[in-house]
């Protein structure tokens, strides 16, 4: 068997990968492995992260709020204003580029952005090397990891190791798909709603993970104080242009929106029921849907199905 294979078969001993999930690929170069995974958690939650040893990554992605945060700008070092809103991690394994703009193809590269962001960690990857060089026990963990001491190479690649591990697919949904559970007479009106041509919900948040991953403008406003993927392309087609989220645990990480400026489930739904705000690059699947309060109450409660309570207190993931 090849590196990869033995990756694939070592990670199924310690990873639950529900059987409607696909594998998940590890990058050649970093292959999974129990030590990089252990360091990599560790790093997660490590404060020393950023330049004043406040945040971690942990302190924006809590795991009891599914790996996202219940405030619409977390605040980074010396309380910085936050800039967008925290994305769940969950499955983000599966995810093929990385930030709400998409700019980096790989978990490995997007760890440096929340370091070298001035309003997140504020800080730089060689001087965490530095910081950290002193500490005998990351470097012994190091050596396991990669036969090599711990440095920038290390760092981003053993907590992007352990970040894969983060899967979420055991929601009352999963369990009804595999004849588990039954849903209740709302939740599968809401269920119906959610995949049907009046709603077209399911054509933007498909598949297993609720997201076909591609940007779109949803009407949230008639001008945005964030340019969207045009911070990355600079194409003017691309304003406002935001990566679609997972819908997975949706119950569990409000507030929404790229910038968390709706705060309830029945507030987002109300958004879309409006056909939101007139925008140049809106999305033609938004427009008014003439839902009555009992449909809109039932999408709702479908949405809820979408939540996986054991990823909120999966000790293989905690601190």
């Amino acid at each position: 068997m090849d590196e990869e294979q033995v990756a694939s078969i070592k990670v199924l001993e310690m990873i639950t990968i529900p059987s409607h999930f696909p594998e998940i690929t590890f990058p050649i170069g970093n292959a999974f492995s129990k030590e990089r995974w252990v360091l990599g958690k560790k790093l997660f939650y490590d404060r020393r992260l950023s330049i004043d040893s406040t945040i971690s990554c942990a302190s924006c992605h809590k795991q009891n709020k599914g790996f996202a945060d219940d405030v619409s700008l977390t605040p980074g070092v010396f309380g910085r204003a936050g800039v967008t809103n925290a994305p769940s991690l969950a499955n983000i394994a599966y995810h093929p580029y990385y930030t709400r703009e998409g700019g980096l193809p790989t978990l490995e590269m997007q760890v440096l952005v929340p370091i070298s962001e001035h309003n997140e960690f504020g800080f730089n990857i060689v001087e965490i090397e530095q910081r950290l060089k002193a500490d005998t026990a990351y470097q012994e963990m190091a050596m396991k990891a990669y036969g090599r001491s711990l440095d920038p190479f290390v760092i981003t690649r053993s907590i992007s190791t352990y970040e894969r591990s983060i899967i979420s697919g055991n929601s009352k949904y999963d369990d009804y798909t595999h004849g588990k559970a039954i849903l209740s007479k709302e939740e599968m009106l809401g269920k119906v709603l959610f995949f049907s041509v009046k709603t077209n919900c399911s054509q933007c948040h498909s598949g297993f993970n609720f997201t076909n991953y591609e940007f779109k403008n949803n009407g949230l406003y008639e001008i945005y104080s964030h340019p969207g993927r045009f911070r990355l392309t600079q194409k003017e087609s691309d304003v406002a242009m935001f990566k679609t989220p997972s819908l997975r645990n949706v119950g569990f990480t409000s507030p929404y929106m790229h910038d968390g400026s709706i705060t309830t489930l029945e507030n987002v739904v109300d958004h879309y029921n409006n056909g939101g705000k007139t925008h140049t690059h809106k999305s033609e699947l938004i427009k008014p849907l003439g839902l009555t309060s009992i449909e809109k109450k039932a999408l709702v409660a479908f949405l809820h199905t979408l939540d996986d309570n054991e990823l909120l207190t999966n000790p293989f993931l905690s601190e």
